[in-house]
């Protein structure tokens, strides 16, 4: 769906990038984490947001196809799926509070999609990197269900695999076409539904 609005809106030749890495850094360091929730322009406008969170690239990951670009990726066909790679300082914000604003920015109750972008391309994630991360996104989404706050949880986690940085017209989308991006972000009911499951607060 997204797909369609990007042809309608936008004449931009994609530039293949490499694989970046994923490792997290040391104790004092600046270090990364790796989430999916559906439209990466969308999670990373509001991870940017987020004190202590130093940067933040889209990407595609988990997946099996190397070097994927956009068109192949929102394809459905190559096992991607839109995600972002947030830098933080672990001084300021943890990778547990991290976890706990990710929850409360997608829909984790649905299977391969998120708000009215469709497809496994668009399944939500988070992607550990170590031991602590996988026992801390266990635990997190055990909690929530624990809560009952939420009659299920659909969103994937699982052992992180090669992140590849999105074409730079992705990058900060959302500062360089804001009114598009606007548009697309409420036609697309993210925020409203966000609300629904999650409240105001």
């Amino acid at each position: 769906m997204r797909h369609a609005f990007l042809l309608a809106l936008l004449f931009v030749v994609a530039t293949p990038v490499g694989a970046a890495d994923t490792a997290v850094g040391k104790p004092g360091e600046v270090r990364t984490a790796i989430f999916a929730g559906g439209c990466f322009w969308c999670i990373e406008a509001d991870f940017e947001k987020l004190p202590g969170v130093v940067a933040v690239e889209s990407g595609y990951t988990a997946g099996r196809t190397l070097n994927p670009t956009y068109e192949q990726v929102s394809s459905g066909s190559t096992g991607h799926t839109e995600a972002v790679r947030v830098s933080y300082d672990a001084r300021r914000i943890s990778y547990v509070q991290l976890l706990d604003f990710f929850w409360r920015h997608i829909d984790p109750t649905v299977r391969n999609r998120q708000f009215c972008d469709v497809g496994s391309q668009y399944r939500s994630g988070i992607y550990w990197q170590d031991d602590f991360e996988r026992k801390a996104a266990h635990s997190s989404r055990d909690a929530l269900l624990a809560s009952g706050k939420l009659p299920r949880i659909e969103t994937e986690i699982a052992a992180a695999s090669v992140f590849y940085p999105a074409e730079e017209y992705h990058q900060d989308y959302y500062r360089k076409n804001a009114v598009r991006y606007s548009y697309y972000r409420l036609s697309c009911g993210r925020d409203a539904r966000i609300r629904q499951i999650w409240g105001d607060g």
